[in-house]
């Protein structure tokens, strides 16, 4: 194999919070490495997914959904990194539903094209649309408001022509030898990845009654046996009132999300887990940048 005959480039995948960013970038690797839930903004960090195939690699960015910013410090950061990571990519994909565009949603366009990086605009969530015809007026309009290189709709969730999408990025991706190991599939550490498992658990669980302002932090993570791990873990929130609604009643709800957490995290690194959670109360985190810059928050 020589370089002219490889490809190799990064991808980013932005778009609105809820968009189905972290579902197609699961669904592209093969793999989870982003969490997902229905509660937008569940991404916080840019989080690289690795391709390899014999002829290409293939590096996907999945990056927070861009948004307004809100009034809180962490709020600010997450977005700053989604727009930090439209830079020095070879291509975006950028993702919106069957329902179509909005003001909120034309100037998340806005902001991703002034980067003057090539667009393509994967429509999402078309295995819920039940009159295809719908989606002919859509392109329509989404040529219209931007000069997308191409226009694709498709299922993250259940996307059975994977290979067919990859072959459309492809085009759009530079001659060159791979940049990763054959084997590497992202560049989170195992820590952080256990930690989202956690968080993942925390949302899917508890939906809406769990405040946005929380997060995970691994306290230690021991893995002198490497087929028995053993982790602990702090969840932190900002309210006494929150710090029950994690734990719930006797205690059940944290012993559930612990639970199904340790079955998360023994089926992605197939091995045996010894869990323990805390939840912990710091008034003000998400405005605090110590404590943002400690959770992995601040790129510096």
């Amino acid at each position: 194999m020589t370089d002219s005959s490889h490809r190799f480039g990064f991808i980013t995948i932005a778009g609105p919070p809820n968009a189905g960013k972290s579902t197609l970038l699961n669904r592209l690797i093969g793999q989870k490495v982003s969490i997902i839930s229905r509660r937008p903004q569940t991404t916080r960090h840019r989080i690289l997914g690795i391709r390899t195939a014999e002829n290409s690699q293939l590096v996907f960015v999945d990056t927070p959904g861009i948004h307004d910013d809100g009034k809180k410090n962490l709020n600010r950061m997450i977005n700053r990194t989604a727009i930090n990571s439209l830079s020095d990519v070879d291509l975006v994909v950028f993702m919106i539903d069957y329902k179509g565009w909005n003001n909120p949603l034309e100037k998340v366009l806005r902001k991703v094209s002034e980067r003057n990086v090539p667009i393509l605009l994967a429509i999402n969530k078309i295995d819920s649309l039940k009159d295809k015809s719908r989606l002919l007026p859509l392109i329509q309009r989404s040529s219209e408001l931007h000069q997308f290189v191409d226009i694709v709709p498709i299922s993250a969730l259940k996307m059975a022509e994977v290979d067919e999408f990859i072959d459309v990025l492809l085009k759009y991706i530079p001659e060159g030898p791979p940049g990763f190991p054959a084997e590497q599939i992202s560049d989170r550490s195992d820590r952080f990845l256990v930690s989202e498992l956690v968080r993942e658990q925390t949302f899917l669980l508890l939906g809406n009654e769990l405040p946005y302002e929380s997060a995970v932090e691994v306290t230690q993570f021991n893995r002198s046996d490497p087929e028995f791990w053993t982790l602990d873990m702090i969840i932190w929130v900002e309210k006494a009132s929150q710090k029950s609604i994690v734990i719930g009643k006797g205690g059940q709800q944290l012993k559930l999300i612990g639970q199904r957490a340790r079955i998360a995290i023994e089926k992605q690194f197939g091995v045996r887990v010894r869990l323990n959670l805390w939840v912990k109360e710091r008034k003000g985190w998400a405005d605090n940048t110590n404590m943002l810059r400690s959770l992995g928050y601040v790129e510096d």
